[in-house]
């Protein structure tokens, strides 16, 4: 016979599990975005699952845990590139690894601007406009506030809009054959 205490702990893992399930992949494509690097990404992800596990009856009672977990995973990916700035600035140089599967022009070209940007920028830039996060979701999952999304928005778009249109990557012929 089970005790009451057991059978909430099993519901509990059930739902941590349905959570993960249904965000982990996304997640991970979100600070992958966020570094340029997957396995940087991954490692932050995973703790940043690990350190929810461990608060998720708090998490759950106060509503939907995913902006909890992608702040710290953002954070922790982002503590990690700064201790190792210059580990990625000599990859930006020498380029990646014979390892890493091959992208799509298209998808080298945004990751590699991407990566230019400041760590605030990119941030924002992930948040806002690969998850679609409104500007006020993004201030407070960044602590920072609505303006300063906002200015970074605005200098990160333009980088991008000059870095992106220098490769040639995102032209209007390729656009056209695409739709």
């Amino acid at each position: 016979m089970t005790t009451r205490s057991e059978e909430t702990a099993r519901g509990q893992g059930a739902d941590f599990d349905a959570f993960y399930a249904a965000t982990a992949k996304r997640l991970v494509a979100t600070v992958y975005a966020m570094t340029g690097d997957l396995a940087e990404a991954e490692d932050a992800v995973q703790e940043a699952y690990v350190r929810a596990w461990q608060r998720w009856d708090r998490l759950t009672r106060e509503g939907d845990p995913l902006p909890w977990v992608r702040t710290v995973a953002s954070r922790l990916a982002i503590s990690t590139w700064r201790r190792t700035r210059n580990r990625l600035r000599a990859q930006l140089r020498h380029g990646p690894g014979a390892d890493v599967p091959e992208l799509s022009a298209d998808r080298v070209a945004l990751v590699e601007a991407l990566r230019q940007l400041p760590p605030q920028q990119r941030q924002v830039v992930v948040l806002h406009h690969l998850l679609d996060l409104p500007v006020e979701q993004v201030a407070q999952e960044t602590g920072a506030s609505s303006g300063a999304v906002r200015t970074r928005l605005s200098r990160a778009r333009k980088v991008l809009g000059e870095r992106l249109t220098d490769t040639g990557a995102f032209s209007t012929e390729g656009a056209a054959s695409h739709g």
